[in-house]
This record gives C-alpha cells, sequence and structure tokens, in this order.
C-alpha cells in the first residue's frame, strides 16, 4: 500500500502560505539560477536518492531531522509529498514532482533577474572595499558566458560588469539612450544578404558613432528531449505539428535568428504550433521548460541543453558583439574590459563552456562593416568623405 508521510499533527496547514524571499553574503559563487533552498533541497535528495534515510545522508542530517522536515513542510502546502511501498524505494507524490518542477521552471525563467540581483549585491561589497573599483554598466543579449566574464573581472583586474540581461534589441535601445555604457548582442556569422537582421539592427547601429568589440562566438541550436532526437535534425523538420514549440521573446537576438532561419527555409509562424504564444527570456529557461515536458522543441545554446539533459542539434555559428559608442572606447573601464578579453584566460573559459569558442579578433574594436558584412550604407560610396577607415583595429 502507498502511505503518505503523515502530516503535522500541530494544527491545521495554510493552504494559502506566502513565498518570503532572503539573500545571504557568503564565500563561494552561485551561478546562473542557483539558489539555496532548504526545501528544494530536501526534495532533490529524496527524489535521486529514493529512500528518506539516504536522503538524509546526502543533505549531512539525521534520519530524525529529515522526517521533521518532511512533516513540517507537508502541513505547510497541505499536501502529501512523499510516499512509498514497504519495500520499495521512496518517491516523491505527484504533488511533490509537480512543485519541484514548478520551482525550477520559475527559477529558470527568473535568472537574469536573479543575476542582476547578484550583480548590485556584489557591487555593494566591492565598493565597500575599493572605492577605486571600475565599473562599467552592460546591458546584454542573454549569454551564459557573461556571468563567467563577470567573476573573471572582478577576481582579475578589480572591474564589475554590471550586466542587466533584456533582449539585443532592448540591449542597443539602452545604450542609446545612455542607460549603459556598453551592449551585448549577437548576430550569425553570414556573409550574405541578411533582411531581417539588416531591418531590425541598422537603425541601431551607425558607423562613425558606435564602434563593436569582439567578445565570443557561440553555436546556437534546437534543444528538445532525447525521444525527439530522430525527429527534428534540421529547421525544416519543425514543419511537424505535433511538435510543441517555444520561443525566445519578440526583440531577442535568438527570436531573430528563428526568423531569419525560418524564412531562408519557407516556413510561417503559423506553422508551428507556439511559435509566436509561448515564449521565455533565456536559454535556460526554454531548457527548464522542454525537459518539464511543457513544450517539445526550442531554439538555445548547448550550454543550456546539456545542463537539462537534452538533445542539441546544432544549427549556425554566431558573433557575440559588444557595441560601444566611439567617445566611450578609451575610458578606463571599457579598456580594461577590451584587455580582458583579449587575453588567454578568457579564452580558455569559453573553451571548456560546451558549444562556446573565442572570437577571432577578442578584445579588438572591430569596423561595422567588416564585423556585419550585411550592413550596408545607404549613400553612395562617393559621399562618404569622412567616414571612419575600415581597419580591424580603429573601424
Amino acid at each position: 500500500m502507498t502511505t503518505p508521510i503523515p502530516a503535522d499533527a500541530a494544527g491545521p496547514a495554510d493552504k494559502g502560505s506566502s513565498v518570503r524571499l532572503t539573500y545571504e553574503f557568503a564565500s563561494g559563487a552561485q551561478r546562473g539560477a542557483a539558489l539555496d533552498n532548504p526545501f528544494v533541497a530536501l526534495l532533490v535528495a529524496v527524489r535521486d536518492a529514493g529512500s528518506i534515510a539516504k536522503a538524509a545522508t546526502l543533505l549531512g542530517c539525521s534520519y530524525r531531522h529529515m522526517w521533521g522536515a518532511l512533516r513540517k513542510w507537508e502541513a505547510t502546502f497541505g499536501e502529501p509529498l512523499v510516499s512509498w511501498v514497504q519495500g520499495q524505494p521512496a518517491h516523491l507524490t505527484q504533488f511533490g514532482q509537480r512543485l519541484l518542477w514548478a520551482e525550477m521552471r520559475a527559477r529558470t525563467r527568473m535568472q537574469p533577474h536573479i543575476d542582476a540581483l547578484r550583480a548590485d549585491l556584489a557591487r555593494v561589497v566591492a565598493e565597500a572595499r575599493d572605492e577605486h573599483q571600475q565599473l562599467l554598466s552592460l546591458h546584454a543579449s542573454h549569454d551564459l558566458a557573461l556571468p563567467r566574464l563577470r567573476e573573471h573581472a572582478q577576481l582579475h583586474v578589480a572591474l564589475h560588469l554590471d550586466i542587466r540581461f533584456m533582449g539585443s534589441i532592448d540591449s542597443l535601445r539602452s545604450l542609446n539612450a545612455g542607460r549603459c555604457l556598453v551592449a551585448g548582442f549577437h548576430v550569425p556569422a553570414l556573409r550574405g544578404a541578411a533582411p531581417i537582421f539588416a531591418a531590425e539592427l541598422k537603425p541601431l547601429l551607425h558607423p562613425g558613432t558606435h564602434k563593436l568589440i569582439a567578445c565570443a562566438r557561440r553555436t546556437q541550436g534546437l534543444m528538445m528531449r532525447r525521444e525527439h532526437a530522430g525527429r527534428v535534425c534540421t529547421v525544416a523538420d519543425l514543419r511537424q505539428r505535433s511538435l510543441r514549440f517555444i520561443n525566445r521573446q519578440p526583440g531577442s537576438g535568438t527570436r531573430l535568428l528563428m526568423d531569419h532561419l525560418m524564412h531562408g527555409h519557407g516556413l510561417r509562424p503559423a506553422q508551428l504550433p507556439g511559435y509566436e504564444s509561448a515564449v521565455e527570456e533565456s536559454h535556460v529557461a526554454i531548457a527548464a521548460t522542454i525537459a518539464s515536458g511543457a513544450a517539445d522543441v526550442g531554439p538555445g545554446v548547448e550550454a543550456a541543453a546539456i545542463e537539462f539533459g537534452l538533445h542539441f542539434v546544432p544549427l549556425v555559428q554566431e558573433d557575440y558583439f559588444l557595441a560601444c559608442l566611439k567617445q566611450n572606447l578609451e575610458t578606463p573601464a571599457v579598456r580594461r574590459l577590451r584587455e580582458l578579453l583579449a587575453g588567454q584566460a578568457w579564452s580558455d573559459i569559453l573553451t571548456a563552456l560546451p558549444g562556446y569558442g573565442p572570437a577571432a579578433a577578442a578584445g579588438q574594436v572591430l569596423a561595422m562593416t567588416h564585423a556585419l558584412p550585411w550592413w550596408r550604407y545607404t549613400r553612395p560610396k562617393a559621399a562618404k568623405v569622412n567616414a571612419p577607415a575600415k581597419t580591424v583595429n580603429a573601424g
């Protein structure tokens, strides 16, 4: 017989219990959507160990403490969390499983905001320790390498990167409005025409005003659970209407990429269930949604697919650029960032991250028409008497 762990008899459960958030300063770094939560750790331990006693060992606590914690949480939620059959492994109830997946999806969906909060708190500590530390505000399209760049900059060159994740288009708009010093965006490494990218990005980037700094190269592709691995090998395979698509939000670089690839294969958004209605704001949020079974396939980077045990189909290589106003290139913070990007340590960090690699001219200032070959001046070439020289180092 399947028996739920008995609820705490101290009183009736409060099914309307609220969520309270706390934080602490501690040694050691957290990344991504990681948050310390004893309740979630307890559920994960039971799920992975298949035994209350083994779960207690994993968490470094006593069997009695584990039982007491489970009873307390069941009383809080008013639902059984763990059940067992005599002689069989303990397992999470359906409610416990749904709660764990929902928490993970919510946390990964909020990863950019969690990262931003960590950055704010880290800046408080940094300012308290060193009033001469350089601060650089960076609004950027979501990327798994940038938090590692922030850690590297903080530890090795006394540069604090205040990163805010948003779509590529919103990042460039922030730069032009003066809300950040540098903006991160990504585009596929294309030599030919790219009308969708040109239409969205050309109004925001102006030769002579903006300069691009090479940051990284990465591979974008499609993420899916392994049972769908044989069904989707190219974008054209997305025509299968039985697959539920989860997309990035409008204005993100990944959404532009999907629009570009769809256009190239003659596909319309209406042919993909969820293409326009089901969206998330980060690679890991899409990966979590697919892993939970709420969607079947979506775009992202290989590192996010690996984190959630998904199959990954590579589609295209992208260049991740940092845009800066020409007048700010020689500010101390930007110079320090450029030197950091050009270093071997940053190259090694990227090489160790699945699906990433160093940019060909990392840290160098690139001419816009060299970095974005589909960018074309609207005026005839002869009329550009005062146009900046087209060089890789000083574009």
